[in-house]
């Protein structure tokens, strides 16, 4: 039994006329009675009766008939529905993402996604850099927003890189600036209370270790909060707190102080599985989320964001690989290590993920160390 053979005999039971049911069928009349006949045999009984030229349906084709409409509206309806999701009308993404851009940038990525693709369902995982490239391993996730570089070298991923961010000193703004200046120095926080995030955190790890390079074991006024605790408890006036400059966005009781030279910096990825390819709907979001990139403000980034993919690359799905034989430069300077650093301040010793160019020019990341990435 086909398809066509049923929506054949669902126009002649409709028009009760073999040569008016062919002409709505676009099929020529002998065609459409071969499949008929053929339908017949196969279900061994007559489906119409032909008496005086009056076409009527037997007691087969009665039964028939509310069947194989049913049959070809859910065919219809598959047909319809897979012509939508290749549309990207309807879908799902399942996203990971660090709390740090969960607290930041993503709410408003995600807002406007939604507003722009009502039909495609979002599920959002957040965890630190290590959990999500493991749920993305195990099938579990379609894409993840991670922060480089990754702790192993895994070839079955592929990361696109998308914005580079300093992270910066947040203070109260109903008290005075940590300095009275327009950048601080690592050093500057001796002595200083800290909140600290809890182990797992990778600012935390930059954190601990460009202090223990300048030096000095950093005073810590509260320990083991997460995102919105940590921005919380430094509103409150308990400390300060080296955050990454994207969570102070909407956060009119913050501010953020950039770091003096040499800078704390990381570097923000989409990552993927390289053998899944990806479906319509999580296609549509790293096009959605590199054109809503591309088209912020530098008011809307400030001086602390800087966004790594181009204009020709926002739909280029082979962007990612362009990058991907540069992902071994990519990997940055460790934290602790001997630096040139230009200006006033100290030596030759700085905190090692922070921002000095390396030998190549490139900057160096807060993103050393061996724990997730958040």
């Amino acid at each position: 039994m086909q398809f066509q053979q049923l929506a054949y005999f669902v126009a002649v039971a409709r028009t009760r006329h073999f040569t008016r049911a062919a002409e709505l069928s676009r099929v020529a009349q002998p065609s459409l009675s071969k499949q008929i006949r053929s339908l017949e045999r196969e279900l061994g009984a007559p489906l119409f009766s032909r008496a005086r030229g009056n076409i009527t349906l037997t007691p087969a084709g009665e039964a028939l008939l509310p069947l194989a409409q049913r049959i070809l509206t859910d065919l219809e309806t598959a047909r319809r529905e897979v012509a939508e999701l290749a549309g990207v009308r309807r879908g799902r993404v399942r996203l990971g993402a660090t709390p740090s851009l969960c607290a930041g940038l993503l709410a408003d990525v995600l807002s406007d996604f939604h507003t722009r693709f009502p039909g495609i369902e979002l599920h959002v995982e957040e965890s630190g850099s290590r959990d999500l490239i493991r749920d993305l391993g195990r099938g579990e996730l379609d894409l993840a927003l991670i922060i480089l570089p990754l702790q192993s070298s895994d070839p079955d991923f592929s990361t696109t890189p998308i914005l580079r961010e300093n992270l910066v000193v947040a203070s109260p703004t109903s008290r005075p600036s940590p300095n009275g200046r327009a950048s601080i120095r690592i050093t500057e926080l001796e002595h200083r209370p800290l909140v600290m995030f809890r182990r797992g955190y990778d600012v935390r790890e930059a954190t601990l270790r460009a202090c223990r390079a300048s030096g000095f074991e950093p005073d810590l006024a509260v320990e083991g909060g997460e995102m919105d605790a940590v921005l919380r408890f430094v509103e409150a006036g308990l400390g300060l707190a080296v955050v990454p400059s994207m969570v102070l966005r909407n956060r009119p009781g913050l501010r953020g102080t950039p770091l003096a030279r040499p800078r704390l910096l990381r570097t923000v990825a989409l990552a993927r599985r390289k053998d899944v390819e990806p479906s319509h709907s999580a296609e549509a979001f790293r096009r959605h989320l590199n054109e809503y990139l591309l088209a912020m403000s530098p008011e809307d980034l400030g001086p602390d964001l800087e966004v790594l993919i181009a204009a020709a690359d926002a739909g280029d799905p082979e962007q990612e690989r362009r990058w991907e034989g540069r992902e071994q430069d990519r990997r940055w300077e460790g934290l602790g290590q001997d630096h040139r650093r230009e200006g006033p301040e100290r030596g030759g010793e700085g905190p090692g993920g922070g921002g000095g160019p390396t030998a190549d020019g490139r900057p160096e990341s807060a993103d050393g160390g061996g724990s997730p990435s958040n």
